[in-house]
């Protein structure tokens, strides 16, 4: 049985591997916090949202967080849990958003959207599957926090590159 690649899965196959080998770099990189990562793959998930459609964008964000994670070893631990959870809640948020009547939002817009989704969706998995004490709560509002600096970094970065792609333009 033949099975018949499209223009989509090629399409997908490299987003996602360009949003893997980004996970691999920034886990190599050591943390000032720890667990604090800025995210900087879901840069590519924001770009195939932009380009494309909300559906290449769950693929290349699940493909991401699996592949990445068998690829630096953390596949079934709580990291990739939380990874998970993150990478979900977000593309929840990233999907409710591009259903909203209107223009949507920018690349900068989605992106602190979807960052601020995956650190709620991290912390909520870290406070009922991990570690379910009060203490944790008072760091609520500086994992926010980041997440807001990432995700306008990140999103700032995916419109300078939106910018060079000739078709997004026109």
């Amino acid at each position: 049985m033949h099975i018949q690649t499209t223009r989509e899965d090629h399409r997908i196959a490299w987003l996602a591997a360009l949003a893997i080998c980004i996970h691999i770099l920034e886990a190599s990189f050591p943390s000032p916090l720890p667990g604090i990562k800025p995210g900087l793959a879901n840069i590519i998930t924001i770009m195939a949202l932009l380009l494309f459609d909300i559906r290449t964008a769950i693929w290349v964000s699940l493909l991401r967080v699996l592949a990445g994670s068998l690829l630096v070893g953390s596949f079934l631990t709580p990291t990739f849990i939380l990874s998970l959870t993150g990478a979900i809640c977000s593309l929840l948020v990233l999907w409710l958003a591009s259903h909203l009547p209107g223009r949507g939002f920018g690349p900068v817009g989605y992106s602190l959207l979807a960052a601020q989704g995956h650190m709620a969706g991290q912390f909520a998995a870290a406070y009922y599957l991990f570690i379910p004490h009060q203490g944790l709560l008072r760091l609520f509002p500086v994992l926010m926090t980041l997440a807001l600096i990432f995700g306008v970094v990140s999103g700032t970065i995916a419109h300078a590159m939106l910018q060079r792609i000739p078709a997004h333009n026109a």
